[in-house]
């Protein structure tokens, strides 16, 4: 599927969108359809057309015959987009990393430390829960009273104030 040419100019489609970013040299063109890419990322095709329709991703112009083809940097862009979805970003948030792509450095930063003051908090959150689960466990064990639950009873409208 991968066919090596010489490219000198640009190639255009009949309906005059650049097609191919030529270069003086080598030029590798791969023919990944939506299917094959998303096979090739391990996502559906419905992900791949929904980043199209939130603008994340272009979608390829459709030739007169065959199958649109997904070029690499489309390809790559969906690898940032999965990567910054895997370090917890929301689509709306990379949507923003995206935009800010060609801006200096600062305001992506300080994206990021909004989005780690975030985890940080819920990660002492998530402590908060742990802690308050390890007390309710160890009244379980030391509870004698085989009538009542320490925690069932904790989860009841006004029980808290008795423990």
């Amino acid at each position: 599927m991968i066919s090596e040419t010489l490219v000198s100019r640009w190639a255009v489609d009949s309906k005059d969108k650049q097609f191919l970013v030529s270069t003086i040299g080598r030029a590798y063109a791969v023919a990944r359809t939506i299917s094959k890419v998303a096979k090739e990322l391990g996502i559906n095709i419905e992900s791949i057309r929904f980043y199209e329709r939130r603008g994340l991703i272009q979608q390829p112009p459709k030739p007169e015959q065959g199958y649109r083809h997904y070029p690499e940097e489309t390809v790559n862009r969906i690898r940032f987009i999965k990567r910054s979805q895997e370090l917890g970003f929301t689509l709306d948030e990379i949507v923003h990393l995206v935009q800010l792509n060609d801006q200096p450095c600062g305001q992506v930063q300080e994206l990021a430390e909004h989005k780690l003051t975030t985890v940080q908090e819920k990660i002492a959150n998530l402590r908060h829960l742990e802690q308050a689960l390890i007390e309710l466990v160890a009244q379980c064990h030391s509870n004698q009273d085989d009538n009542h639950c320490p925690i069932i009873d904790s989860l009841q409208p006004g029980m808290n104030e008795r423990n």
